[in-house]
């Protein structure tokens, strides 16, 4: 390109051919000053890139749930070679929204108590990772006291991503009745965070949601107690002016926030590009973790449970008998914590947890392939309606709903009664056996397949078959 400079300098009263030439010479030298140019700024902008740091993230369950939900969608990110030490989950003390925002209730938050145990958790995570932002992903009700911080706490200088999976941002419905519901559009919770600007300026917001498979998205009231009646909401309720608004197709209320491909949008928006894979690689001795709660006023509680027994068993995934002697045990302290425990990550396992006040809980679980700190049990009381001779099997996803026509969902070969036509709605389903010997039943959910023993419900026995996705 020196040379070029330097003949055009001696040349430049040339005429005729001369001309023509200098012309081409200084096009190409202006082409190649261009192409410079963007290969500076390329390096320039991947550096910047490569320099910049992934930042934490913390992921918030909805009403009702736990951290626990989170525990696939931490293995993606850790199978796509995000640092662990960066990846948090929230646990709510009670998950259950109030009837009432603004009357106390036995076991229910508060979108106030939501947002001041947020803000106390992402003090918690700043400070333990030395870091000045940190990305916030939400499930549901989650995504509020995302939101919430975010616009009313300051929270906009310390969040440099906002993602809200099936957040019902402009309500469940939007009525005129129960305005201090805080799912209420009208309500003055909805109305305030919608006032305005729906996002901040400086945080950079997405929105995923269902076309028209979420339950608490639908113009009409069947699946929130309100049949035959308008919502005033639309399938679109869960989208924000100003957001990159993602729509997955088929998937519902809750598998926005943690299927493989709900998995897959989070990543990109997060990093900048495609995860390299959305399978889970599995470990060599997955060390796994969590706490034993129960539930209160009707409703579960993220409440440590104390003096819980915990035992776990390796169970034959053909016909549900226990390999061995128990292989965990442990009674839980004022933590509430039952492990750890390493496991093998081709195994099915069986955990047995007994507490004054619950039934003997047996929970069989598919294969863990990797660690996690956020396998937590939680107890239920029996229904009353359900105290009887035989055994109940309750099949369990908590990370989806079960579909007709969209899900296989078997309990002994059959397809359990309970589970509503039309938009999944209903995350369990549950099967009645006769009174009998111990036998086994095989349950199935979609890829996953594993054998549990039945045990009798009237000497206040339950049996539990949960499963990853």
């Amino acid at each position: 390109m020196g040379k070029n400079l330097e003949f055009m300098g001696k040349k430049k009263c040339r005429r005729g051919a001369g001309t023509m030439m200098g012309r081409k010479s200084m096009v190409d030298i202006t082409r190649l000053a261009m192409l410079a140019f963007l290969v500076f700024l390329s390096i320039g902008v991947n550096s910047a890139v490569a320099a910049d740091p992934p930042r934490p993230i913390l992921f918030v369950h909805g009403s009702g749930d736990s951290a626990a939900l989170w525990h696939t969608t931490i293995w993606r990110f850790e199978s796509n070679d995000y640092d662990p030490s960066l990846l948090f989950a929230i646990d709510f003390t009670h998950p259950r929204a109030r009837n009432d925002d603004t009357k106390p209730q036995e076991n229910r938050s508060s979108t106030a108590d939501q947002l001041r145990e947020l803000s106390a958790k992402m003090g918690e995570i700043l400070s333990k990772t030395s870091q000045k932002q940190l990305v916030l992903v939400g499930s549901s009700r989650g995504g509020f006291a995302i939101r919430n911080y975010i616009k009313n706490a300051g929270g906009a200088a310390i969040v440099s991503h906002a993602i809200l999976c099936g957040t019902p941002n402009h309500g469940i419905r939007a009525t005129p009745t129960n305005l201090n519901d805080e799912f209420n559009g009208m309500g003055p919770f909805l109305s305030g965070l919608n006032t305005g600007d729906e996002v901040h300026p400086g945080v950079r917001f997405m929105t995923i949601r269902s076309e028209s498979n979420d339950k608490y998205a639908q113009p009409e009231g069947r699946f929130i107690g309100m049949p035959g009646q308008p919502t005033n909401v639309t399938f679109a309720s869960p989208e924000l002016r100003g957001a990159e608004n993602v729509v997955l197709p088929g998937l519902d209320h809750r598998e926005v926030a943690f299927h493989s491909l709900a998995f897959k949008t989070m990543y990109r928006f997060i990093t900048g590009r495609e995860p390299p894979s959305l399978n889970i690689v599995s470990e060599a001795r997955p060390t796994l973790n969590g706490v034993v709660s129960g539930w209160a006023n009707g409703a579960p509680t993220n409440l440590p449970l104390v003096g819980a027994a915990v035992e776990i068993y390796e169970i034959d995934s053909a016909t549900g008998q226990r390999l061995g002697v128990a292989v965990h045990r442990r009674t839980t302290s004022a933590d509430g914590v039952w492990g750890s425990f390493t496991a093998k990550p081709e195994a099915y396992y069986e955990f047995i947890i007994s507490a004054g006040g619950y039934p003997t809980t047996h929970i069989y679980r598919t294969p863990f392939p990797r660690s996690s700190a956020h396998i937590h049990l939680r107890l239920r009381p029996i229904d009353e309606r359900e105290k009887r001779p035989g055994s109940l099997v309750t099949l369990i996803r908590p990370r989806g709903y079960l579909g007709h026509g969209r899900d296989t969902f078997l309990i002994d070969g059959k397809v359990p009664d309970g589970i509503n036509e039309g938009v999944p709605g209903i995350a369990e389903a549950k099967r009645l056996f006769e009174p009998g010997p111990l036998r086994p039943v095989r349950v199935t959910l979609n890829q996953e397949t594993m054998t549990v023993l039945t045990h009798p419900l009237d000497a206040g026995h339950i049996v539990i078959a949960e499963f990853h996705y």
